[in-house]
């Protein structure tokens, strides 16, 4: 593999709190889902689904959720 490509991964990994390994496994689900036609897709293309999902990851990944125990909401 390419250098770059190599600490590319290695930064990118480590912005997104993940491991390189989990990037690879990323990357090859998504390669699969595609070659599948996974409806997965379908969801994700949908512009405002995939901002709130990205949203909520990142408020997850800041702290500023606010959690509630499960007796609690239900």
């Amino acid at each position: 593999m390419d250098r770059d490509l190599i600490e590319y991964a290695k930064t990118y990994a480590e912005e997104q709190r993940a491991t390189v390994s989990e990037v690879f496994t990323q990357f090859i689900l998504k390669v699969k889902r595609v070659r599948e036609g996974d409806p997965t897709e379908i969801i994700m293309a949908d512009p405002v689904f995939r901002n709130s999902l990205l949203e909520m990851i990142s408020r997850v990944r800041t702290g500023d959720i606010k959690w509630h125990r499960y007796e609690k909401v239900f």
